[in-house]
């Protein structure tokens, strides 16, 4: 195995979540590559794969065949490969045995969970996760409260960093770029969490705001026929290029606070940043901390505020275009990517597989 200094040497991790390249897992696992480190590609995608009959109670109680069989793959590829860690990427399939296990072969274990499993909007499938909590050796979370929830569950270590974009997907457009060469007006791209339906149908029905909307096709559940219609890009949801082509075709690109999360930022709006665009924000003080308002990018507070925001902005290309310039810069040296925090993760990892190690031997 490699030795126990992480800035000075090289780390084989064994990096094991939904690695499809729809995920953002994928691009943290390139992160670490990028960093030096060598990555074992463990995809958990194919034990997930059940009888639609059983899907629900496999996903809400964590437990049964594929389970145990990813389980015990997962060690037993950690040893094959004589991994120094494994990276768990919201995993909910992990087993406390198989975490204490690791440790006693010296391998550290991180799970790494952008959600959080401690927030008002209950989503199932957290059963197996809370229990493993006090087993894994670090945890990596992006929300103040969450540090003191992970405690109280029992966890040893816990980090936060911040949710970021991959520069080898979110970056800005070709020189020249300019409104002639975008189709969307006022943009939004994602999934209608908390009252976003409700705030799009205020926007386009009460100010005539000229929306275009991506995302999944539970937006059709949740907006009226009309507006869903209207507003409602037909291409479905954006991944990869198409999603970053479809942030740069985008005059102002909305981007909101997931309340029932408990953010305190959008991984949207670094995205957006990151593709060099303009970012119209929820207003939050993370945002507010990690973006110079007015300069950097814009918030809003309320659909009021917003929309005296875009009818302020969508006129005006040169200061959108101003804001969206100084909004990337900011990103890229304020390390909002995915190498700057991976990096500080591997940091607060150093001590800690030091003690694994150590503690083994």
């Amino acid at each position: 195995m490699a030795s126990d200094g992480i800035r000075e040497n090289k780390l084989k991790i064994l990096y094991a979540g939904t690695l499809t390249p729809n995920d953002s897992a994928l691009y943290r696992k390139w992160a670490l590559e990028r960093l030096g480190h060598e990555s074992v590609h463990f995809d958990t995608t194919p034990y997930l794969k059940v009888k639609s009959v059983m899907s629900k109670i496999v996903y809400r109680l964590a437990m049964g065949p594929g389970v145990e069989r990813c389980n015990r793959d997962i060690y037993e590829q950690a040893l094959a490969h004589q991994v120094d860690v494994v990276w768990c990427d919201k995993l909910l399939f992990m087993q406390p045995s198989t975490l204490r296990k690791l440790r006693a072969k010296g391998i550290a274990t991180v799970n790494y969970t952008i959600d959080n499993p401690f927030g008002p909007r209950k989503d199932p499938g957290w059963r197996l996760y809370m229990k493993a909590i006090p087993d894994y050796d670090l945890h990596v979370v992006q929300r103040d409260q969450n540090i003191v929830d992970y405690r109280s569950r029992g966890a040893k270590n816990v980090v936060k960093i911040q949710t970021a974009y991959e520069p080898t997907i979110h970056y800005p457009p070709p020189a020249g770029w300019s409104d002639a060469d975008c189709d969307r007006e006022v943009s939004f791209i994602g999934t209608p969490y908390d009252n976003r339906a409700e705030f799009f149908t205020r926007l386009w029905r009460e100010y005539k705001i000229p929306l275009a909307i991506s995302g999944p096709l539970v937006w059709k559940d949740v907006l009226a026929p009309d507006i869903f219609d209207a507003i409602y890009r037909h291409n479905g949801e954006l991944f990869l290029d198409a999603y970053r082509e479809g942030i740069w075709r985008s005059k102002i690109n909305l981007s909101f606070i997931t309340h029932s999360n408990c953010d305190e930022f959008a991984h949207k709006s670094f995205e957006i940043a990151g593709c060099g665009a303009f970012l119209l924000a929820e207003r939050s003080q993370g945002h507010m901390d990690r973006f110079k308002e007015n300069e950097e990018a814009v918030f809003f507070f309320s659909p009021e505020e917003c929309v005296q925001k875009i009818r302020q902005y969508l006129p005006g290309q040169s200061s959108r275009r101003r804001i969206a310039v100084a909004g990337h810069a900011r990103a890229a040296t304020s390390g909002y990517h995915n190498d700057e925090q991976v990096r500080r993760i591997l940091q607060a990892l150093e001590p800690v597989l030091r003690k694994v190690k150590l503690s083994a031997s």
